[in-house]
This record gives C-alpha cells, sequence and structure tokens, in this order.
C-alpha cells in the first residue's frame, strides 16, 4: 500500500509545479502612463509594493512634474550632486546625443516649456525673439559630470530626460525581476518593453510577442495595434510617436516632439518610430532622435549600426505608409 506520507508529498509537488507555471499579472501608473508587468512564477503579495517603491523612486529622481525630484532640484540650482540612475541616464544620453548630431538631446528643457509642453501645460505658439532667447542654452555640450557632481556651463541649461527614463525604468525592472529569481517575464511601461524567456517557462516555450500601434488620427481616439508582430528576445523595444501629444493652431499641428538644433516641433511626415535596441534606455532614446531626424537621415543611421533595427509609420498624402530595416522584412 502506498504511503499516505508520499502520496501527500507528491500532491504538493504537483500543486506547487503548477502554482508556479502561472502567469501572474501587475499593473499601475508610474511617469504619468501605465506600466504592465506579467511574468511566470509563484504569485508574491509582496511584490506589488516592492514594484511600485522601485518607480516610485525613479520617478523622484527623473520627473520634471515633481518640483521635489532630483532633475526638477538640479534645474533650479539647488543640487548638483546625483544619484548612480542618474548617472546612468546621463552617460547614454549623452553617447545618443553625439552619435545623432544632437537630434536627441537632454537639455531640452527650456524649449519644451517655451512650447507649452512642460509642467505649466499651456501650449502656445513662439516668436522668433522667444526661440532664440532659448536655444543659445540648449546644447547637451554645456553640460559635464565631475565625481558624481553634475556642472552645468549656463545655469539657464536644464535637463529633461522624458525620452529616455521609461526605457531605463524598464531595463531597470527587468533586472530587478531577475534578482528575484523570476527568469520569464514581460515588462512594458508606456510602450517601452523588455522581456526575458518565454511565456511558458519552458526551453523550448512560445516566445513573447510585440506589436506595432496603429498611429490614432487624433489624440482621442482609441490605441489599435497594427498587423506588425514580432517575437521579443535579447533586444527591448520603444516606440516614439507625436499623434498623441500635440495642440493646434491655425490649422497647423504643433507636436511635442521638438527638434533641439532648431528649436521648433519636428516637421517631418513621420507620425512613429518603433525602434530595437540592446536595452531600452537606448531604444527610447533613438526612436525620439529618429523622429526628429526623419526616416532618410534615419536609415543611413542604421545601415552603420547594425546593433539597432527601426519600423517607421509615416502619412502619404493622407495615407499611412510604412518603412524598416531589414528585421521587420523577415
Amino acid at each position: 500500500m502506498r504511503s499516505p506520507l508520499i502520496f501527500l508529498f507528491a500532491l504538493v509537488m504537483l500543486l506547487t509545479s503548477c502554482h508556479q507555471n502561472r502567469l501572474q499579472q501587475l499593473s499601475g501608473t508610474c511617469f504619468g502612463t501605465m506600466y504592465h508587468i506579467t511574468y511566470m512564477g509563484n504569485e508574491d503579495k509582496e511584490l506589488p509594493a516592492r514594484v511600485d517603491s522601485l518607480l516610485a523612486e525613479l520617478n523622484s529622481t527623473f520627473s520634471i512634474f515633481d518640483t521635489t525630484s532630483l532633475i526638477s532640484r538640479i534645474n533650479a540650482g539647488s543640487d548638483s550632486i546625483i544619484n548612480a540612475d542618474f548617472e546612468k541616464v546621463l552617460c547614454c544620453a549623452s553617447e545618443v546625443a553625439f552619435q545623432t548630431g544632437g537630434a536627441f538631446d537632454f537639455t531640452v528643457q527650456p524649449l519644451v516649456e517655451l512650447w507649452g509642453f512642460g509642467r505649466n501645460k499651456k501650449p502656445q505658439q513662439v516668436s522668433p525673439e522667444q526661440l532664440d532667447s532659448v536655444r543659445k542654452f540648449v546644447n547637451y555640450n554645456l553640460v559635464a559630470l565631475r565625481d558624481s557632481v553634475l556642472v552645468r556651463m549656463d545655469p539657464r541649461t536644464q535637463l529633461n530626460f522624458n525620452a529616455i527614463a521609461k526605457g531605463y525604468a524598464v531595463d531597470k525592472m527587468a533586472q530587478f525581476l531577475l534578482q528575484q529569481g523570476y527568469e520569464n517575464f514581460i515588462v512594458e511601461i508606456g510602450g517601452e518593453v523588455v522581456c526575458a524567456g518565454n511565456k511558458d517557462g519552458q526551453e523550448n516555450g512560445r516566445p513573447w510577442i510585440v506589436g506595432v500601434q496603429t498611429p490614432t488620427a487624433d489624440k482621442e481616439d482609441a490605441v489599435k495595434s497594427s498587423d506588425v508582430r514580432f517575437p521579443l528576445s535579447g533586444r527591448a523595444v520603444a516606440t516614439s510617436g507625436n499623434y498623441r501629444n500635440y495642440f493646434e493652431k491655425e490649422g497647423k499641428r504643433y507636436t511635442h516632439i521638438l527638434d533641439p538644433r532648431t528649436g521648433t516641433p519636428e516637421k517631418t511626415n513621420l507620425l512613429s518610430v518603433t525602434v530595437l535596441a540592446p536595452d531600452c534606455m537606448a531604444a527610447d532614446a533613438y526612436a525620439t532622435a529618429f523622429m526628429v531626424m526623419g526616416i532618410e537621415e534615419s536609415m543611413r543611421f542604421l545601415a552603420k549600426h547594425p546593433d539597432l533595427d527601426a519600423y517607421f509609420i509615416f502619412d502619404e498624402k493622407g495615407q499611412y505608409q510604412t518603412a524598416c530595416t531589414h528585421f521587420f522584412r523577415e
């Protein structure tokens, strides 16, 4: 006769195994948007609070809308000593700014406020005189780091990491989950995504599938996914678009994506750019840079950087058209 103890032990092991192979889901808000985490494993009732704590810490470092955040204190001149998260983002932002010739520039904050896309959120047209008064201290070369102390050559130079901080948060959340022993998960914050393993938690399980969002005609329209879907493994993905945050004046649309080189909203017919990169922080930054650079300049850049791939959606006489690197044509 089978031992009741052995039978009970086998039953417990079976139930534990089933529980460990269950998809768990978390969601919440951060950086003014939603986050979604799906992971395979045991339900950890303490995990949501720990996730929210980590994201709140990042928000207190990078939010320009929080007057007490580290970046706000630096911009106000009341602080100059940065933390490890700030230094990592600054280093990546500086590299992308250099590589793209300033199409991405983390000192764009004065322009963001001038055009009304910042803390005050009062979109407005800008005169040439106003633009000239601000452009001279928007330049990533006016910022330096010396022994964890941020040095601004001009006190009017102000930082904005909105186009890279979400990607960094996704990367850091992925690292956190790996440290907790989770090997199969997908993390998404406002459309920026990193995943690990697969959705089955098995050696040859089904891969995580990511889709490209279809641009909306109006910022209030419902978000829809396009037919472009691909398995994500070993890289991260981020999307930048100009169709959700803009204002219209006298029949002209002014988007929140500003060209740091001219000080004005980008003027291409691009609607969105989805970028794959080794990490989400870089993908986030390059997606914004490519929106500014336009398709032709971006494709020339991509030809020299095989670690990056991109999918462009643009408007051609009222019709959506696309362009992409080889990865999306396979």
